[in-house]
């Protein structure tokens, strides 16, 4: 199923209910094989802030490649010219809509009684941009997320407001143009924020912030109703603060809760995973198994087809860079600063410093050399076996200090590690977060050795 539409029968008998006439054409699930992640980007200095329509693709849901050099595909044209949470859907006739708040920047005193949508057929484009009006009331209209309803046979949209307590509300619409009035959807006694919702057979779950204590907790409902959820797990969190709970049914059936940092200067993602999400138990995933998009900031992600991957790519292309992810220390990645090659935790400004174009080697083309993004014309080397940034100076030494022979993980096949080409024992490894090149032989050293290149 995906991760927020019902199964074919169900969605007739709705239609049927509702009075309508022809059935939707809802896209099948099994046909789901990856994913699509909306989001906007921030990093700690805001050098990589930036407040479109971010997009990415991933095949496991866990390790994600940006769209468009991470750029934006489009960004609002109306209200404060920029979005924050964009949330993307997948309707019952099998196209999206995207919903986002109308906000640019970290200015959280500015309201809006709008919200950003856009039209698209298979997320190759996006059209009939518009926003629409969810309230008369004097505050703000945060992080929306979508859900069907099939008793009323329309889609809720539920935000984040404040009606003289944060609370969620809810209009209902069936074109994301006209909506019904507001109502308050889910207020449980203390303040709430970041709402998400996915629908399993009869069962809604919501999940949400709590304001009160700063974890993310899961609620439930037999009916989607409003004020008819129950919360029925312990709070989770990892990291000092979280928010932007984000509900994902995999296409294997398993399920996953990522959460944002709270802030672009920790790390932006956290994850958990669960076979079974009725228990509300949910275990910690490691760092090592999931990679966020570049500075990505509170998204949201749906599964599509094969095909629709596979267009969505050649439209938008991928990145011509690569990170480098360290194995065991998975929150820092390869990076240059006052050129020192280095492993620092993630995120960082420059941002930039650690995005890499890995060509052919300078001294052999059957090896790799990593030049710099920002620094063009200047790569990895080594020199008296610590790795610097150096400009290249077209010498033999220069280039063979700077090829590297890409080889099985040291210590995970599944990852790479980098042999010296002119120092060929010695493999590129990290000690005390300095990058070097050295002898391996120990677990650790191994483990210091052993990279995952991820965008």
């Amino acid at each position: 199923m995906d991760r927020r539409t019902f199964a074919l029968a169900g969605v007739v008998s709705a239609f049927t209910a509702a009075g309508l006439t022809t059935a939707p054409r809802v896209a099948a699930a099994a046909a789901n094989t990856a994913y699509l992640m909306t989001y906007f980007t921030e990093s700690p200095q805001m050098v990589g802030a930036d407040y479109g329509l971010h997009l990415a693709v991933s095949r496991d849901g866990l390790n994600w490649t940006p769209l468009n050099q991470n750029n934006p595909v489009v960004t609002p044209t109306a209200g404060d010219l920029g979005l924050r949470d964009p949330f993307v859907f997948r309707k019952q006739d099998g196209t999206f809509v995207v919903v986002a708040t109308d906000l640019r920047g970290t200015d959280f005193s500015k309201n809006s009684q709008f919200l950003h949508v856009w039209d698209s057929t298979n997320l190759t484009g996006f059209t009939g941009y518009r926003r629409i009006r969810m309230h008369t009331l004097n505050t703000h209209t945060w992080a929306p997320t979508v859900f069907w309803d099939a008793a009323r046979g329309q889609y809720g949209i539920v935000y984040s407001a404040n009606n003289g307590s944060d609370v969620f509300m809810v209009n209902y619409t069936t074109d994301f143009r006209t909506v019904s009035g507001p109502q308050v959807f889910f207020s449980p006694g203390f303040g709430v924020l970041d709402g998400d919702i996915v629908v399993d057979g009869a069962t809604t779950y919501l999940y949400y912030k709590n304001l009160s204590n700063g974890n993310l907790f899961g609620a439930r409902s037999t009916t989607g109703a409003p004020g008819s959820f129950t919360t029925y797990t312990g709070g989770l969190r990892q990291g000092n603060a979280i928010e932007a709970p984000l509900l994902l049914k995999t296409n294997e059936g398993g399920w996953r809760l990522w959460g944002d940092s709270f802030s672009p200067v920790n790390n932006d993602y956290y994850a958990w995973s669960s076979s079974n999400i009725t228990s509300g138990s949910w275990s910690v995933m490691n760092q090592r198994d999931y990679t966020p998009p570049l500075n990505a900031k509170h998204g949201s992600m749906v599964g599509i087809t094969d095909a629709e991957y596979n267009a969505i790519v050649a439209r938008w292309g991928t990145p011509n860079w690569v990170r480098l992810k360290s194995s065991n220390f998975p929150d820092r990645f390869v990076r240059h600063a006052n050129r020192v090659g280095r492993v620092d935790a993630y995120p960082f400004d420059p941002f930039q410093d650690q995005l890499w174009r890995m060509v052919p080697g300078l001294a052999d083309s059957a090896g790799v050399s990593f030049e710099s993004v920002n620094f063009p014309g200047n790569y990895l080397r080594h020199f008296d076996f610590a790795i610097r940034l150096d400009p290249n100076d077209n010498t033999s030494a220069f280039r063979g200090d700077a090829t590297f022979y890409r080889v099985a993980g040291l210590a995970d096949a599944a990852w790479s590690s980098f042999r010296s080409y002119n120092n060929p024992t010695r493999y590129l490894r990290h000690f005390d977060f300095l990058l070097r090149i050295d002898p391996i032989s120990t677990s650790t050293e191994r483990q210091d050795a052993t990279f995952r290149i991820a965008s």
